[in-house]
């Protein structure tokens, strides 16, 4: 169904925009992902949703424990659209079910904070498998309870007397230099696989397309029609 209904929206846009749908499927990974804990101003949350679309990383999860998470659409200029965006927010702490999510799902949890145990960003080794990076608020930073859930730290070397970036700065060096990183590493299965491309095309038709949940709905009818009539025969 997933294939018939990508062939059949693609035919209300241009084959323009199809073929760079296709070219940047090819590049976004979630072999990397990122997770926001409790960020309260909308444009660095906006900022950090810009870097992760214009460097490839697919999904997002967004922990919302005191502060609802809100995009500037003048900062983000459309890129949470073409993400996966995961948010939770049906508890009081949400931090620890967030976590649980991600490493039934196979990540590292790697909280990026300052820390006795960490390495510096340049040693961070990619090969060890899949990498959450967590981002905390920016007053606080990481909540103690994601200090003790996380499995390594992480750190961006310093030589000023300021011994913090805006949460912004951080999360898209981080993110530049891991994703660039990732790619130039031939070990490392970093890609989407087809089926993952499948539904993020199809996200991306809906979002691309006016009135899309229309079309949808008239193409899912008139299959049905046709399985019914197709069975009376």
């Amino acid at each position: 169904m997933s294939e018939e209904l990508i062939e059949h929206l693609s035919q209300f846009i241009t084959q323009r925009r199809i073929r760079l749908f296709d070219k940047l499927l090819g590049y976004r990974t979630n072999y990397i992902t990122v997770v926001l804990e409790d960020l309260y101003q909308p444009h660095n949350a906006s900022a950090v949703l810009r870097s992760c679309e214009c460097f490839g990383i697919q999904d997002v999860h967004i922990i919302e424990n005191h502060n609802e998470y809100r995009i500037s659409p003048d900062v983000a200029l459309g890129s949470h659209k073409w993400l996966s965006l995961f948010r939770y927010n049906q508890m009081p702490d949400n931090t620890p079910a967030a976590i649980s999510y991600l490493k039934e799902n196979g990540y590292r949890i790697v909280a990026t904070t300052p820390h006795k145990n960490d390495c510096l960003l340049d040693d961070f080794d990619l090969t060890r498998g899949k990498a959450a990076l967590l981002f905390g608020s920016e007053l606080n930073g990481l909540s103690e309870q994601a200090i003790q859930l996380a499995d390594e730290f992480v750190t961006i070397p310093m030589v000023g007397f300021t011994e913090s970036l805006n949460i912004s700065v951080t999360a898209a060096i981080f993110i530049h230099q891991l994703t660039k990183k990732l790619r130039n590493d031939p070990q490392i299965h970093w890609q989407l696989t087809d089926e993952e491309k499948q539904r993020i095309k199809l996200a991306w038709l809906k979002n691309s397309i006016r009135k899309s949940e229309l079309i949808i709905k008239a193409f899912v009818d008139d299959k049905n029609t046709g399985q019914k009539n197709a069975a009376f025969n």
